[in-house]
């Protein structure tokens, strides 16, 4: 079973991650905040997405209803302490399939998420994108141009592959805004032109930096 974890509490987190992957075999991707759970879940496939409720840069109801809007059909477990029937059902309601409350045994939560991945909710998506001379791929977050490794920031890196993924569309400057650093953030949209800077820097040695294109007034585009 393939899971994405996301989860602040560092003792917690390590506790899970432990769990899952020596005791139940699973693959675990973690993250510790809410932009990077969004991005994660939106890039890659997992059987099950565990999101806590209380994270930063967006917590774990407003990526699950972002998700959702997006037209996410993946699992989705909430973690958080709030145990009220009310909290229930607003986590319900925001489109998680199932709610587990702080503290708990690690037993239920594997029972829970193997009951969520029989579902089998989430198409597969290519681990792994290959154009021409360029390889990117998702589970490492390794990019190779000409067979050689071009070493990018998890910024830099998310952004490639945003711009990959729709090659030859124009992505409107605030579609890469809301996808990479969430729409609500305090990120200023500049912070899009020096990150594509810094990748076109990186491409520069292989003669490959017009290979994100700037379409002025809109966006970017990749195209090979």
């Amino acid at each position: 079973m393939n899971i994405l974890l996301a989860e602040d509490d560092v003792t917690l987190g390590e506790l899970i991650v432990y769990m899952l992957k020596k005791k139940a075999g699973y693959k675990v991707e973690w993250v510790m905040e809410g932009e990077d759970a969004y991005y994660y879940a939106t890039n890659s496939h997992y059987d099950v997405l565990v999101l806590d409720w209380m994270m930063p840069n967006r917590d774990g109801v407003e990526v699950c209803r972002h998700l959702r809007k997006q037209g996410y059909s993946g699992a989705i477990l909430m973690l958080t302490a709030k145990d009220s029937v009310q909290d229930r059902i607003v986590g319900l309601d925001s489109g998680a399939d199932d709610y587990l409350v702080k503290p708990f045994e690690i037993g239920e939560l594997l029972a829970r998420l193997r009951a969520l991945s029989r579902r089998n909710y989430a198409p597969i998506l290519e681990e792994e994108i290959r154009i021409q001379d360029l390889v990117l791929n998702r589970m490492s977050h390794m990019v190779r141009l000409e067979n050689e490794e071009i070493q990018l920031s998890p910024r830099e890196f998310q952004l490639l592959d945003l711009l990959v993924q729709n090659k030859g569309q124009v992505m409107p400057r605030e579609v890469i805004l809301d996808r990479i650093w969430g729409y609500d953030s305090e990120v200023a949209p500049k912070a899009i032109d020096a990150t594509v800077k810094l990748i076109r820097k990186k491409l520069k040695s292989f003669g490959k930096q017009d290979l994100l294109k700037s379409i002025r007034g809109v966006g970017y585009k990749f195209e090979h």
